[in-house]
């Protein structure tokens, strides 16, 4: 796909404000200011609760590594106006660790011009009233390609979140993934793993990963070997170090899918989310209401939890709504994956795909159900007209209907004398009450 000018001016701009800090965020005065309050997210510009209902927009991740551009072309304010009539108010980008630290000279173009595609798209959203979600999805050690999702992250990733937690301390609608998916690696002819992932090395590192190749399978013979593991407490620290105090996204063990130990081990810090993805086929107890119980009831009583992903790639969207309606019943976000065009991909992208052709047409199965149930979501309560009883008179405010006077005298009731009772009642029974449901 192509590459933008419009890149390629805000990388000069990048390039005379500094190469190691940019300034690329603009603070959004429209988007929501998501903040952490108990187990939920709320707006702290209103104190309304905020629950995230998006999309994954993939490409940052892959795009820059794959040496053809920063991203697909779609970061556009069309794309963010189409997001907005679906009732979309988050958008999470995955991003490249080694195409924003210019890590890998292999890669498209340069690191200052990456980061400021990303800023570009990021203000977009933004602007639109777009919370953005920036997502740490493909790394990789030292000295290899960043082509894949990695089972953890590593000594470079604390650089890469200090470094984009400094770009965008300044903008308060935006939430930190600190690692998309971390994952243990079974080995079928052993019936073992080959690397296990603890929770311990999950929250604080030190563990020894293996090199592992594009299929997630660790690398044998020349260039087999480990590196270190940084854990989330790391990636945690480095992003408060860079001045961000915005909520930061941990997803749990087995591609995010577990988080049965997140509580006992997330790092302390009062703005963490649980990052929940959520696949038919990914559990280990079966896509039900029991199941997604289990798997968060215990996480969901102390923080908020997004679903960072979940799809389905049957041809249906059965899955998708059993999930949603769950979800929306537990006050859960979610993302599906993936705003991506139906017409430019195939096999289960195209399954997965929510939009096709220029004009953001949603893509049936999934993305017609999708924009279908955000409508439901936004759609207003109906109103319910009640009518009055008729007006009651003096005497029935007495007790067992005896007279509320004395002496033929109206007495007080509440501080309110009975003509002024009389005259409520009556006005009353000429109005109508709504209320809603």
């Amino acid at each position: 796909m192509r590459a933008r000018a419009v890149v390629l001016v805000l990388a000069l701009v990048a390039a005379l404000v500094g190469f190691g800090q940019p300034a690329f965020a603009t603070p959004s005065p429209v988007a929501p200011t998501p903040v952490v309050s108990g187990n939920k997210l709320i707006d702290a510009r209103t104190g309304a609760t905020f629950i995230p209902h998006g999309a994954n927009w993939p490409s940052f991740e892959y795009a820059c590594s794959q040496g053809w551009a920063y991203s697909q072309d779609d970061d556009t304010n069309a794309a963010a106006a189409a997001m907005v009539s679906w009732g979309i108010n988050t958008v999470r980008v995955p991003l490249n660790q080694n195409c924003w630290l210019g890590a890998d000279p292999s890669d498209y173009m340069h690191d200052v011009g990456y980061r400021a595609a990303v800023a570009a798209w990021v203000n977009i959203l933004n602007a639109h009233g777009i919370v953005v979600i920036l997502d740490l999805h493909w790394s990789a050690p030292t000295g290899q390609h960043a082509l894949g999702q990695w089972p953890m992250a590593d000594s470079n990733s604390t650089t890469f979140w200090t470094s984009v937690a400094t770009a965008y301390a300044g903008d308060p609608s935006i939430i930190f993934d600190a690692f998309n998916e971390p994952y243990s690696i079974w080995n079928s002819a052993t019936n073992s793993y080959s690397f296990q992932l603890s929770w311990s090395c999950w929250e604080n590192g030190g563990c020894q990963a293996p090199l592992v190749t594009t299929n997630q399978v660790p690398i044998t013979g020349a260039g087999a070997g480990t590196y270190p593991v940084a854990g989330m407490s790391q990636l945690v620290a480095a992003i408060r170090s860079g001045g961000a105090a915005q909520p930061i996204m941990l997803g749990g063990l087995n591609y995010s899918n577990d988080l049965s130990g997140w509580l006992a081990h997330k790092p302390a810090d009062s703005q963490l989310v649980a990052s929940w993805h959520n696949y038919p086929g990914q559990d280990s107890c079966g896509y039900t209401v029991a199941c997604w119980n289990a798997a968060t009831s215990a996480v969901a009583a102390s923080v908020p939890i997004i679903t960072g992903e979940f799809g389905e790639t049957d041809g249906k969207s059965t899955s998708m709504t059993a999930y949603m309606n769950w979800a929306d019943s537990k006050g859960i976000g979610y993302l599906p994956w993936a705003w991506w065009n139906a017409d430019d991909v195939s096999g289960d992208a195209a399954l997965y795909a929510l939009f096709e052709g220029s004009s953001f047409a949603p893509h049936a199965p999934t993305g017609t159900n999708y924009k279908a149930h955000l409508a439901t979501l936004a759609a207003p309560a109906t109103p319910i007209y009640h009518t009055l009883p008729a007006p009651l008179t003096i005497a029935q405010f007495g007790t067992s209907g005896a007279p509320a006077t004395a002496g033929g005298s109206p007495t007080p009731i509440g501080g309110i004398t009975a003509p002024q009772l009389d005259q409520l009642a009556l006005f009353s029974q000429r109005n109508l009450r709504v209320s809603s449901r």
